[in-house]
């Protein structure tokens, strides 16, 4: 399951990475969502066919999706309790008020 992990993430941020450079290449005139409204073609929502850059985009962000819900759920917390009933486990641990411990520094009372 470690390994899976590792394999996810490192797919995660080459995608993340394409998915950048992707979005800095397009040309902000040319056939991408703007082009809808622009009224780039004779139809009533522009052009249909979409570039290999447009299309490109979307798989990618698709994947980034995809990929972001599948690192979330190979990562939950295994008890499925939350960071609420933890936080209660760690503090009912604690008896005392650590910052009033004495951690062998010298006080200085004058």
């Amino acid at each position: 399951m470690e390994l899976l992990g590792i394999l996810l993430l490192v797919i995660f941020v080459l995608v993340a990475i394409l998915l950048i450079l992707l979005v800095l290449v397009q040309n902000e005139e040319g056939d991408s969502i703007g082009g809808i409204f622009a009224g780039g073609s004779s139809s009533a929502f522009g052009s249909r066919s979409g570039n290999v850059l447009t299309r490109a985009t979307s798989i990618l962000g698709a994947c980034f999706l995809i990929l972001s819900f599948a690192l979330a759920l190979l990562h939950r917390s295994s008890g499925g309790a939350g960071i609420e009933a933890e936080g209660r486990r760690q503090a009912a641990g604690q008896d005392s008020e650590w910052y009033m411990e004495d951690n062998g520094a010298a006080n200085t009372e004058e």
